[in-house]
């Protein structure tokens, strides 16, 4: 840990260090798999196991729910959110920039006209996703638009908004 470092920056930095060596190593070791399964519930809930957690998700009375939990889309700008402050966190320890805190607020459009089948030009996904994100600590606004840059090029879930992921589905008989 150097004497401008967190604790917590020290221990993203090692991390990254870490996972760096890894992949050096054997690039197989960047390969990383993620698993999430359902079941449809009551109404439109579905019950969701995320690794070790046992996630709940509804709708609004709108749409046929009771509003016990968020909402698909919801889940989506969640996703979203969050991995932009991992990333920010990440590449600020990794880049050396410090950075106190970082909040995050996202908004998206969505048609339901798209989802209802009531207009096949509308997408039934987002049409406009907006992100709004707010860094606080002693870094200079130069050091801060470069964090931004790397993020935005390096953010995971920011890539899935992005970018067309390929997507199978299957549904066995």
């Amino acid at each position: 840990m150097t004497s401008t470092q967190t604790p917590r920056d020290a221990a993203l930095s090692e991390i990254v260090a870490a996972t760096t060596r890894a992949v050096d190593t054997d690039p197989d070791n960047a390969h990383a798999l993620f698993r999430a399964t359902g079941s449809g519930g009551e109404g439109v809930r579905s019950a969701i196991r995320i690794g070790r957690h046992d996630v709940l998700v509804d709708e609004p009375p709108a749409l046929g729910g009771a509003d016990a939990a968020p909402n698909p889309v919801e889940f989506a700008l969640a996703g979203l959110l969050s991995c932009q402050v991992v990333t920010y966190r990440f590449w600020a320890a990794k880049l050396g920039i410090p950075l106190d805190d970082v909040q995050v607020d996202v908004e998206g459009d969505l048609d339901v006209r798209g989802f209802f089948g009531l207009d096949d030009g509308v997408r039934p996904g987002f049409g406009e996703v907006r992100l709004v994100v707010d860094l606080r600590g002693p870094a200079s606004e130069d050091d801060y638009r470069r964090l931004r840059e790397t993020v935005d090029a390096h953010c995971p879930v920011l890539d899935l908004f992005r970018n067309p992921t390929p997507v199978s589905t299957s549904a066995p008989a």
